[in-house]
C-alpha cells in the first residue's frame, strides 16, 4: 500500500492549516482552559490526531495507526529512557544521603542572599537541569532556597527565572537528540549529524541568555543598586556558564553541556569568592545572620559532588569518539558501543507514504526507520553512572532496585504524557498535517525567524517540556525554513531556544514550584510575576534568530 499526502485537504491552505492545527488546538484548551492533566489532555489530542488524519487527510486507517505506534515505540526509547534514568540518577543520589551533603555544601557558601541565588537558582539549578530535567530544578532549588529563608514565592520565582537558560540541553541533551532524530530524515541527515548541528546552533544562541540571566535573577531578587554591588559574582557567573555552553554545545556532546556549563559556573563562584566578597552582606529585611551549616573542609565538599563526576566521566568516555576524531579502535569506546545499535525499517510503514513537490523536489517515499542504541543512549550511560555511582556511596542492591520502583511510580503519568505526545507528532508528520502547518507558517515570509521563537514558545507553555515541543512543531519548522529558503539548523534550533523562555510559564512548572513550596494555588501569582519576563526573553530570542538569519548568517554550522 502507498498513499499520497494531501497538504490542502480542506481546499485553502490555510483552512487546511486551521483544520490540521485541531490536535494542538484541543491540547491547549483541555491543559489551559479546561485544566485537564497532562496526560488526559495528551490522550484527547491524540484521538484528535488520528480524526484529522482519517477523515480530513484521508489517510488509510493501518498507516495512521502504524505511525501513532511508531510515534510511541520512539517516545519510549528516545525520550521516556533518557528523562527516566536521568531522574532515576538524581534520585539516586537522594535515597543514599548524598544529596544531604551537597545542600550542607550550598548552604554553607555565602551568607548573602544574592551570592545564594546565583549558586543555587541559577548554577545548581542548571545541574539539575542538565541531570534530570523535567520539573526538578524548580522544585527542589525553590524548597533550597525556602529552606535557607527565602521568601517561598520569590523563591519559586527566581527559580523559574532561572530555569531558562539550561533547558535546551537539559535531561542529558534530551531536546536536541529528539529534534535530530526526528527531523534528519526531512533534511536528509545521519541522525547524529543532525544533533551535533542542532547543539552547536543552540549554543551560538542561549549562551547569549546566559550573561543576561544571572543579572536579571539578582535585580528581581534585590534591585539594580543591589545588584551592581555583587557585579563580579553576577559576571562570573554568566560569562563561565556561557562560554562552557557554547564549547560543550560545537565540541564536546550535547548530553554534557548543561552539566559542565554548572559546574563550571560554580566552581568559578567559588573561586571568586576566595578573593572577592561584597563590601556588606545583603539580607532581607530584618533577618540576622542564620547560616552556620556549612561544609568547611573541601576535601568533604570534594566528596559530596562524586556522584557529578562520575556521570560527567561515564557520558565523556562514551561519546569519546565525538570529541577526539581519527582514535585508536581499542580507545573508541563510542564506536564500541554504536556496534549494539539496532536500526530497522517500521512495518507497514516505511515508504508507504509520498512526500511531493513543494514539500519534495518531486514525489519520494517517506521513511520510517527506527534505530535502538542501546548501549550508546545516554539513558542507558545514565543508568550505568547510576549504579556505579550508588555503589560507592554504599548503597545495597535492594535500595537501588527499590528507588527504581520509586522513579517509575514517580513518573508513571509523565512517561504516559510523553508516549503520547510523540504518538501526536508522528501522525501529524505521516499525515501531512505538519507539512500542512509549515507551509501555512512559510508564508510568514521575512519575519518567520522571529515568528519561531514563540512557535517554540507557546509549546513549552503546553506541555512544560521543550523535548515535546521539538517532537511536536521541531518537524514543521524545518519544513516551513526549507519553503521559505532559509536555513532549517537555525530553525530547529530557534524553535528549541525560544522554547526554552515559556518553561517559566507553563502550568505544570508552575504547580511544581507552588507545591514544593506548600503555596499550591499561588500559580496565578506567580504566572503574574513572571509571564512579562518570558515573553520579552522569547523575543531576545527571536531577535537574535532573525540577525542570524540575515546578518550574521556565518554563525550557522553547516554540515
Amino acid at each position: 500500500m502507498t498513499w499520497i499526502q494531501d497538504y490542502q485537504p480542506a481546499g485553502g491552505l490555510w483552512v487546511s492549516a486551521l483544520l490540521a492545527a485541531l490536535p494542538i488546538v484541543v491540547l491547549l484548551v483541555a491543559l489551559g482552559v479546561v485544566r485537564f492533566s497532562a496526560h488526559l489532555s495528551a490522550a484527547l489530542a491524540l484521538v484528535t490526531a488520528l480524526g484529522v488524519a482519517l477523515l480530513l487527510y484521508r489517510m488509510p486507517a493501518a498507516l495512521a495507526f502504524d505511525s501513532a505506534a511508531m510515534g510511541v515505540l520512539f517516545g519510549i526509547w528516545s525520550v521516556a529512557w533518557i528523562a527516566f534514568h536521568a531522574v532515576y540518577f538524581h534520585n539516586v543520589t537522594v535515597a543514599t544521603g548524598r544529596f544531604d551533603s551537597i545542600k550542607r555544601v550550598l548552604a554553607g557558601f555565602s551568607e548573602d542572599r544574592r551570592l545564594q541565588a546565583l549558586l543555587i537558582a541559577f548554577a545548581f539549578g542548571a545541574l539539575l537541569e542538565g541531570v534530570a530535567g523535567g520539573g526538578s530544578p524548580i522544585a527542589i532549588t525553590a524548597a533550597m532556597m525556602a529552606a535557607l529563608g527565602f521568601p517561598p514565592v520569590k523563591a519559586v520565582v527566581l527559580a523559574l527565572l532561572a530555569n531558562t537558560a539550561p533547558v535546551a540541553f537539559g535531561g542529558l541533551g534530551n531536546p536536541l537528540i529528539v529534534l535530530g532524530r526526528l527531523t534528519a530524515p526531512i533534511m536528509h541527515l545521519k541522525q547524529d549529524q543532525a544533533t551535533e548541528l542542532f547543539s552547536a546552533m543552540v549554543g551560538r544562541q542561549v549562551p547569549v541568555l546566559a550573561l543576561i540571566i544571572p543579572a536579571f535573577l539578582v535585580v528581581v531578587l534585590a534591585g539594580w543598586k543591589r545588584m551592581l554591588e555583587v557585579w563580579p559574582a553576577v559576571l562570573t557567573a554568566g560569562f563561565a556558564f556561557a562560554a562552557m555552553q557554547f564549547v560543550a554545545s560545537n565540541y564536546i556532546s550535547a548530553s554534557l553541556v548543561d552539566v559542565l556549563a554548572a559546574l563550571t559556573a560554580m566552581a568559578a563562584l567559588w573561586v571568586l569568592t576566595r578573593f572577592w566578597q561584597p563590601a556588606a552582606v545583603w539580607r532581607f529585611e530584618g533577618e540576622e545572620s542564620a547560616v552556620s551549616t556549612a561544609e568547611k573542609s573541601d576535601r568533604r565538599a570534594l566528596h559530596a559532588w562524586m556522584p557529578y563526576i562520575i556521570l560527567i566521566l561515564a557520558i565523556f568516555l562514551s561519546r569519546i569518539g565525538t570529541i577526539f576524531k581519527n582514535l585508536p579502535t581499542w580507545l573508541d569506546l563510542t564506536k564500541l558501543l554504536h556496534k549494539a545499535d539496532w536500526i530497522f525499517a517500521w512495518p507497514g510503514l516505511h515508504n508507504h507514504v509520498i512526500q511531493h513537490p513543494p514539500i519534495t523536489a518531486k514525489n519520494a517515499p517517506y521513511a520510517a526507520t527506527f534505530t535502538v542504541d542501546f548501549l550508546f543512549s545516554p539513558g542507558t550511560v545514565a543508568l550505568i553512572a547510576a549504579v556505579i555511582a550508588g555503589f560507592a556511596m554504599g548503597a545495597r542492591p535492594k535500595l537501588l532496585l527499590e528507588t527504581y520502583r520509586r522513579t517509575l511510580v514517580q513518573m508513571r503519568w509523565a512517561l504516559a504524557t510523553i508516549f503520547m505526545i510523540l504518538a501526536i507528532a508522528f501522525v501529524m508528520n505521516y499525515s501531512g498535517a505538519t507539512q500542512t502547518l509549515g507551509l501555512a507558517l512559510a508564508t510568514t515570509g521575512a519575519v518567520f525567524p522571529l515568528f519561531s521563537a514563540y512557535i517554540g514558545w507557546l509549546g513549552v507553555f503546553l506541555t512544560g517540556s521543550d523535548a515535546s515541543t521539538n517532537s511536536l512543531f521541531g518537524p514543521m519548522q524545518v519544513i516551513s525554513a526549507q519553503q521559505l529558503n532559509l536555513n532549517p539548523i537555525l530553525a530547529g534550533a530557534t524553535n528549541t531556544s525560544g522554547g526554552v523562555m515559556g518553561k517559566m510559564i507553563s502550568p505544570q512548572n508552575l504547580s511544581i514550584g507552588a507545591t514544593a513550596i506548600g503555596q499550591s494555588g499561588k500559580e496565578g501569582s506567580l504566572l503574574r510575576q513572571t509571564f512579562l519576563w518570558s515573553l520579552l526573553l522569547t523575543a531576545v530570542v527571536g531577535v537574535i534568530s532573525l540577525l542570524q538569519a540575515t546578518i550574521l548568517t556565518a554563525m550557522i554550522p553547516s554540515p
